[in-house]
């Protein structure tokens, strides 16, 4: 009689579908996956270790590169961490824009998710659809930072400047020409919160055109039903957060239970789904994104109506301004500290998290009174839910592997950070 035994597939680290340098070695018999052991440490990216030979200050950009899809969420964190052990306040507007950028992170996060994750189980055009729409974020992006992806534009203390009087326009070429370059800048015509506003106007009928494509398409609903079901008790055990934890069922948000900066002012709901399936995290993020839409037009309602100060005026945090550095002695003392030495964090830890658009992002931080971190953890969302790959995947099918990473939403980023 023939021996039987399962053989051993490496999945990644160059397939498409691995979203970054993910190896994962899958026991298989036949087409069937028995276990599923995940590789790190092909990317090791050291923040961490690089943050302690860093000042504070300079740590920030690191942030952007962590889950490189959700900048200003990593950034926030970081912030907030500083803040607390510092002890100071941030302005109410710089509050605003911070919630609003988080939002828009949001946004920009489940959008190139539902178009990969698409692409992945074979929607082709999903892709096309979520890049015409981040392209409009990614330009509100640059319009604050002067960067379209690493912003580092959160400051400790609140945020670099205030938002701009009026967007970047299109210039007349040989490939457009005056016509079109008009077209193109009508919605660029006013400041970047009337840009923004027109945004989220036509976003809700974009998102129906999503879901038009995709919700109740028989193919989309056969590759991720019932495929990677996770129970609420073990996604609890098993530290699952963001649209992991709520595609169980479970309606935890930091952004609710534990709110920071504005979010409590805020009206918003929190999608959950039942089954715990592919599926549900799909719906999860799409009625997420609808929130986020919400949440913006509030912000931009506030924002126009209330100017004032986007940071701190402590200048042993936050460096004064150019007018009044160049004229007054302490001040210019004050911007040479910051510049060449950086901020000195009083000693102590502190925990900051937010809500970010995978699930929990926390900074755990020990200051020793330098001006650098003595120690700095990351708590990324991807790891956790990434240690969770061979019990979600076990008994499935190989292309349910796909699905099933997909439905995760790893960036190994944050991952092997």
């Amino acid at each position: 009689m023939p021996e039987l035994r399962n053989f051993t597939l490496n999945f990644g680290p160059q397939h498409p579908a691995a979203h970054g340098v993910l190896r994962m070695v899958l026991e298989l018999d036949g087409e069937v996956v028995m276990r599923a052991d995940p590789h790190i440490g092909l990317l090791h990216r050291a923040t961490e270790k690089l943050a302690e030979n860093k000042t504070w200050i300079q740590s920030v950009p690191y942030m952007d590169r962590l889950d490189y899809m959700s900048m200003m969420c990593n950034e926030h964190a970081y912030c907030m961490a500083i803040e607390r052990l510092l002890g100071i306040e941030v302005p109410i507007r710089a509050q605003y824009i911070r919630v609003m950028f988080d939002e828009i992170t949001r946004i920009l996060n489940h959008l190139l998710w539902v178009g990969c994750h698409g692409l992945d189980v074979g929607a082709m055009t999903m892709v096309l659809y979520a890049f015409r729409e981040r392209e409009d974020l990614v330009d509100v992006y640059e319009a604050v930072s002067g960067a379209r992806m690493h912003a580092a534009y959160y400051r400790p203390g609140g945020v670099y400047r205030d938002l701009p009087d009026r967007m970047a326009q299109y210039q007349e070429s040989k490939w457009n020409s005056a016509a079109q370059v008009e077209a193109a800048n009508e919605r660029r015509s006013g400041t970047l919160l009337d840009f923004l506003g027109d945004f989220v106007s036509r976003f809700p009928k974009l998102l129906d055109e999503y879901e038009t494509l995709l919700t109740d398409n028989r193919i989309w609903k056969q590759r991720l039903v019932n495929v990677g079901v996770v129970s609420p008790e073990r996604a609890m055990q098993r530290g699952f957060t963001g649209p992991m934890l709520r595609g169980s069922g479970i309606a935890w948000d930091l952004r609710k239970k534990q709110p920071y900066e504005v979010y409590d002012r805020i009206d918003f709901d929190i999608p959950v789904g039942v089954n715990g399936d592919s599926y549900d995290r799909y719906l999860v993020r799409m009625e997420e994104m609808r929130q986020s839409n919400r949440i913006l037009k509030q912000c931009i309602d506030w924002l126009k109506k209330n100017p004032g100060p986007v940071i701190s005026d402590n200048h042993k945090v936050a460096a004064p301004s150019r007018e009044s550095m160049k004229s007054n002695m302490e001040e210019l003392i004050h911007h040479f500290k910051l510049c060449t030495e950086g901020i000195h964090v009083p000693e102590g830890e502190v925990y900051a998290a937010v809500e970010h658009p995978k699930g929990e992002f926390g900074i755990y931080a020990i200051s020793d009174g330098a001006n650098k971190p003595y120690r700095l953890k990351i708590r990324p969302p991807g790891y956790v839910h990434l240690s969770a790959m061979n019990e979600m995947t076990c008994g499935h099918m190989i292309a349910d592997v796909v699905t099933i990473i997909g439905s995760q939403d790893v960036v190994f980023g944050e991952i092997d950070r």
